[in-house]
């Protein structure tokens, strides 16, 4: 299908359509960060859109969506809107929505906001709790805190590619992907979301969200993830009627290091 840029007002989305149109929803994912762009995920989408159309794009403010935007236009309820105008301006109807990583809580806002859009919901390595709630399983992890310090010690040079993969034999490639997107840049201020000038990304508790929503979610999650520990996928999926899929021996970016595993998880629920 190719790549396009598309108007969804006030700002232009460049987005990347993987796979043809036919009689299944279209799957729209929403990337994390949102200091990057979505080409990190692209290696996990390549396997599903051999039989699914896959629309993935830039948050604005990310890549080669509108850049240089107010620091007040970077808000989580701009993704949300972006991402209802664009399902409607490209026209797909009900879609199955794939949110990753912080683009996980995202997707949760929308289906609280948007849940006619929606069909099916794939949460993948992203988490419904607190930042705090996931140092608490980490900070007697020996192996996430040897890894820290290698990161501490590059001064940001892995850019977390020890941390968000789990074979370190596959760090180096992790890392030579992202150093690839060098248009994959995002505008979104750390240091704004540090000193609490973010909006929250869920407005309401996540749980009642999922419940309400009432229909098929996938949990999708590494088992050895060090962003959001496997811990709080379990948790949710107590919490909240849903399916559960664990990659053994995977971190954060396990649709990179087991994409066709990760990939027939979301074809296999979708098709479910």
């Amino acid at each position: 299908m190719g790549d396009s840029l598309v108007d969804v007002g006030g700002v232009t989305l460049f987005v990347r359509e993987l796979g043809r149109r036919s009689d299944r929803p279209s799957v729209v994912v929403l990337h994390g960060g949102p200091d990057v762009g979505h080409g990190y995920l692209v290696p996990g989408f390549e396997p599903l859109a051999r039989d699914h159309h896959v629309v993935m794009f830039d948050f604005r403010g990310c890549g080669r969506s509108s850049r240089g935007l107010p620091d007040d236009d970077l808000q989580p309820e701009y993704v949300v809107q972006d991402t209802h105008r664009l399902i409607e301006r490209l026209g797909l109807g009900a879609v199955d929505l794939v949110g990753f990583s912080t683009g996980g809580r995202a997707a949760m806002e929308f289906v609280h906001k948007h849940p006619e859009q929606v069909r099916r919901l794939v949460l993948a390595s992203t988490s419904a709790y607190s930042s705090a709630e996931a140092a608490a399983y980490l900070v007697d992890w020996d192996e996430y805190q040897r890894r820290q310090r290698v990161e501490d010690e590059a001064n940001g040079a892995l850019r977390n590619s020890t941390i968000f993969v789990w074979d370190l034999a596959r760090a180096p490639a992790y890392l030579q992907l992202l150093e690839s997107l060098d248009t994959d840049q995002g505008d979104w201020s750390y240091e704004r979301a540090m000193n609490g000038l973010m909006h929250p990304w869920i407005t309401a508790d996540p749980e009642q969200i999922l419940r309400a929503f009432a229909k098929p979610i996938l949990i999708l999650h590494g088992e050895k993830d060090m962003g959001f520990p496997v811990q709080l996928a379990h948790r949710l999926h107590e919490a909240v009627p849903s399916q559960l899929a664990v990659i053994p021996d995977t971190a954060h970016m396990c649709h990179f290091e087991r994409p066709e595993v990760w990939a027939q998880h979301i074809r296999d629920f979708l098709d479910g």
